[in-house]
C-alpha cells in the first residue's frame, strides 16, 4: 500500500528552508557564470542521445515517443547541451559558453539537480574550473579540489601486461606497488603539486607530458585546497583528458574535466545541487 503521503525513493523535495537554500545556490552560480559570459540553456527533458552520455545504460529511465522509437528521461546534461548547440542551434548563434540549472534522472526513480557549464571548443580546463571555484568561495564552501588525468591510467594499462582500467576504477595500489618501479610507487604517493617534478624527473615522456598538463592546472588556478590523483579513474563516459572533482568528507559537490563531443573538445563542470543543499541547510 502507498500512503498518500509517500514521494519514490530517490526524489527530491524542497521546501521552506531547504528551497531558499537551493535557490541561493542556484541564484549565485547564474550570477557568477552570467558575469563570465556564459548563457543559459534548458535542454529536452526525454532525449534520444542519452546512450552517449551515461557508462552504464541500465541506468537510463526508457520510454517510446508517438513513432515507437526509443527515448530516455535526461540522465546528463552536457552531450546534449553541446549535440543541441552544434546540431540544432548551428549558424543560429555563435555563443561558446553555455550554462544550465535543471536535473537528472537514472533508473529506477533517483532525481538529482545540477548546475553545469559548458565553454564549446576550448581546451584548457581551467577556463571553467576557475569559475567553479569563484562559486564555492561566494557560497563560502572550502572543499577540497582533486585533480587527475585520466590518460594516466589509460598509458599504465598500456604499458603493464598486468595492469586493467579495473585495477584504476577500485584503486588497486598494492597491485601498483607490486610491480616494483620506482616512478610508478612515487606516481602512486603523488599527492601536492610540489611533489610533481620529482616524479616528471624519471617518469616515461609520455607519463611526464600528462603530469605537466595537470601542473599547469594547478599553476593557473591557484586554489590553495588542492591535491592531484593520477591514479584516479572517472566512471563518466566522455572525460578524455584532465578532471576535477570538488569533496569534502567523502561527498562529492562538483565534477569537471575535458572532453569530445564528435569532433568538437570542450570543458566543463557539474555542480551537485542536492549535495550542496544538505550541506548548507
Amino acid at each position: 500500500m502507498i500512503l498518500e503521503h509517500e514521494i519514490p525513493n530517490g526524489s527530491k523535495l524542497y521546501f521552506g528552508k531547504s528551497a531558499k537554500v537551493k535557490r541561493k545556490i542556484e541564484n549565485i552560480a547564474s550570477t557568477i557564470l552570467d558575469a563570465n559570459g556564459f548563457l543559459e540553456i534548458v535542454t529536452p527533458v526525454f532525449s534520444y542521445h542519452q546512450h552517449l552520455s551515461v557508462a552504464d545504460d541500465k541506468e537510463l529511465i526508457r520510454i517510446n515517443d508517438a513513432q515507437n522509437n526509443s527515448l530516455t528521461l535526461r540522465a546528463d546534461s552536457t552531450i546534449d547541451v553541446v549535440r543541441i548547440i552544434e546540431k540544432r542551434l548551428g549558424k543560429n548563434t555563435t555563443q561558446k559558453k553555455w550554462f544550465y540549472i535543471q536535473p537528472v534522472f537514472r533508473f529506477p526513480t533517483e532525481e538529482q539537480y545540477q548546475v553545469g557549464a559548458e565553454f564549446m571548443g576550448e581546451k584548457k580546463l581551467s577556463s571553467v574550473m576557475s569559475v567553479a571555484v569563484e562559486i564555492f568561495s561566494k557560497l563560502e564552501v572550502n572543499a577540497l579540489i582533486q585533480i587527475s588525468n585520466i590518460k594516466i591510467p589509460e598509458l599504465l594499462v598500456e604499458m603493464f601486461d598486468e595492469l586493467s582500467i579495473d585495477d584504476f576504477k577500485h584503486i588497486n595500489i598494492e597491485k601498483f606497488l607490486n610491480l616494483k618501479v620506482e616512478w610508478l610507487e612515487k606516481l602512486v604517493y603523488l599527492q601536492y603539486v610540489e611533489q610533481i617534478d620529482e616524479v616528471m624527473k624519471i617518469a616515461p615522456d609520455a607519463i611526464k607530458n600528462e603530469l605537466q598538463k595537470m601542473k599547469e592546472l594547478c599553476e593557473e588556478t591557484a586554489y590553495r585546497k588542492s591535491v592531484l590523483a593520477p591514479m584516479y579513474y572517472a566512471k563518466m563516459l566522455y572525460y578524455d583528458e584532465l578532471f576535477f572533482r570538488v569533496i569534502e568528507n567523502n561527498e562529492v559537490y562538483a565534477r569537471g574535466g575535458r572532453y569530445k563531443s564528435s569532433e568538437l573538445t570542450s570543458v566543463g563542470f557539474a555542480i551537485y545541487t542536492d549535495a550542496l543543499c544538505e550541506l548548507l541547510v
